[in-house]
């Protein structure tokens, strides 16, 4: 059993990746039956940042101080949850207490580089692992 967990934990990162590729059906099909597996809810919001095009580097480090400010701000009041620089240097990661994409806009709308237009934001709706579900269910 203790080197069977580490085995089935290692098969849900495929079977969420195969379930997020199934085709879907047309839009005039009837609705399938609801799956074994719940949709995942949005926990957490993660936006990438990143410099737009023909931004400068001194054009963001005018801006630093104030940016700074404003996201330590933010993640005091418990808005940012975690943020990272990218390791490749092109920006950076911010983990946003949000249970929509539209809840996450209103953060970051309000940062001096985002009302400044400096930066290009990618937003991606983050959830539990919802596969995990079969292990702690009833049968």
């Amino acid at each position: 059993m203790k080197s069977f967990l580490p085995l089935v934990l290692s098969a849900y990162p495929v079977a969420a990746v195969a379930q997020s590729q199934a085709p879907s059906a047309p839009s005039d099909a009837p609705s399938p039956a609801p799956s074994d597996v719940p949709s995942p809810k949005t926990t957490e919001v993660m936006v990438i940042l990143t410099a737009r095009q023909g931004v400068t580097r001194q054009q963001i480090m005018n801006i630093m101080p104030p940016e700074i400010r404003a996201t330590v701000k933010l993640y005091l009041d418990g808005k940012i949850r975690e943020w990272y620089s990218r390791s490749d240097g092109k920006g950076v990661i911010l983990f946003i207490d949000a249970k929509t994409v539209e809840e996450a806009h209103l953060v970051i709308d309000t940062m001096p580089m985002s009302e400044e237009n400096l930066v290009d934001h990618e937003y991606i709706p983050v959830g539990p692992l919802m596969p995990l579900s079969t292990l702690i269910r009833q049968r």
